[in-house]
């Protein structure tokens, strides 16, 4: 039985007054009821009646000295400008970002890079959580297309794995809350190995313009296409992707995958978000003359900046424990990394590879990013007097209006970050 703090407080002064008045037995006697009653233990009960217990001190058990204080602005910038990937995906981006940080904004001190390299995950997504964005999701526009789907097949096995080039694909729907009408389509690409992705911009999604698209991805990529999957979507089952695919030297290999069934796409699925949404956001792009910027941004900017210096994990294995499945996933790396691993790319592929990467700044890419995005999503506005103002006052969410056109951490300056400072 416990004693309450209540009764303590109403019961201890009387049973201390008796406790005093007491000679050696009547002492002990008491002490033997107060045991057996409540469980004490019995020097705590001679104390606890003698009056002789330390009283509270007012202050909280003391912890470990806080540290990471010291590197929470250089950090907090680099998440900012690493679109707020999560703890796992920072900590390689911080030692990868670190010299160019350094570059912008001065050096740090010894101590500032020992924590930015020591730094876990998990302290990592302790230390962000005030300042953590909230985001929500839309629709999609996926219809599904009738043609060839008796000549495409379905993936029913796997592709080998060990080879990059094998390539899943889908598309994105720039239509607000309404999918009425016309519109701006993205289209994503994701190699399944290295998690290289690529993507352009398309007008309603139509058979030439996906063709255009795809093309253009094909010359892009730093390895040959050997693969090609998609969805049941009407933009990829058709004539004239099906006849690209395989009226060629080498064919490639052209699957679909099983209608209402994303999970056979994972790998372009989980993108759509980090590629598509992320930079774009929900609403409604139903200007035709975006598209061409639009694709230029995802070429010579977003690409680049993804596949180069914002690393993604990787499923490594899974297993079912009881009712649970547990999952283990490789270090995060970048696609370049996997890439440029041996084995896997030609020598040369592979030093023109790091060439490129070694010529780009991360924070130049981002904000150039910024700069092509005021032109997209903030057109000028008659009386708009700055993209923040024009920010403020344009619709939300295109014809619909019930959407954002962005996520609003998108919109958190880096700029705001407090800069760090050398002790």
């Amino acid at each position: 039985m416990n004693m309450s703090q209540a009764l303590k407080k109403d019961w201890i002064p009387k049973l201390q007054s008796r406790y005093a008045g007491r000679g050696r037995e009547g002492k002990s006697r008491m002490l033997d009821e107060l045991c057996q009653d409540y469980e004490y233990e019995r020097k705590y009960a001679i104390k606890l009646l003698g009056g002789s217990l330390p009283g509270p001190s007012g202050q909280g058990r003391a912890g470990r000295e806080p540290q990471y204080g010291l590197i929470e602005p250089v950090v907090a910038a680099i998440w900012l400008a690493a679109e707020q990937p999560c703890g796992k995906r920072l900590v390689p981006i911080l030692r990868q970002w670190l010299p160019y940080y350094e570059r912008r904004h001065g050096g740090l001190s010894g101590r500032q890079r020992r924590l930015v390299r020591e730094i876990s995950a998990a302290t990592l997504d302790r230390l962000l959580a005030p300042v953590r964005a909230q985001h929500w999701r839309g629709r999609g526009g996926t219809k599904p297309g009738s043609l060839l789907r008796s000549e495409i097949p379905i993936r029913t096995g796997t592709w080998d794995l060990s080879r990059p080039g094998y390539l899943e694909a889908d598309s994105v729907a720039h239509c607000g809350t309404s999918l009425a009408g016309s519109f701006i389509w993205s289209l994503t690409y994701t190699d399944i190995l290295s998690g290289w992705t690529e993507g352009g911009a398309v007008w309603n999604k139509g058979s030439a313009g996906v063709l255009n698209a795809t093309r253009e991805v094909e010359e892009r990529l730093p390895f040959g296409l050997l693969g090609f999957d998609a969805d049941n979507g009407g933009e990829f089952l058709n004539h004239h992707l099906w006849a690209y695919m395989r009226e060629r030297r080498t064919p490639v290999e052209f699957t679909r995958s099983r209608p209402y069934h994303s999970d056979d796409n994972a790998h372009v699925e989980q993108k759509n978000w980090t590629w598509a949404r992320q930079l774009l956001g929900y609403g409604r792009l139903e200007n035709p003359a975006l598209v061409a910027p639009i694709s230029e941004l995802y070429r010579e900017v977003w690409a680049p900046w993804q596949n180069f210096f914002l690393p993604c994990l990787k499923l490594e294995k899974k297993w079912r424990e009881g009712s649970h499945w547990r999952k283990r996933y490789e270090p995060p790396q970048t696609a370049c990394e996997r890439l440029c691993a041996p084995g896997i790319l030609p020598l040369k592929a592979r030093r023109q590879l790091r060439e490129r990467r070694d010529s780009l700044d991360p924070f130049e890419l981002k904000d150039e990013l910024e700069e092509k995005l005021k032109g997209i999503l903030l057109p000028k506005l008659p009386g708009a007097a700055s993209p923040q103002e024009a920010l403020a006052s344009r619709p939300q969410g295109g014809a619909s209006g019930g959407s954002q056109a962005r996520p609003p951490a998108r919109f958190i300056s880096p700029t705001n970050t407090q800069k760090h400072i050398n002790p």
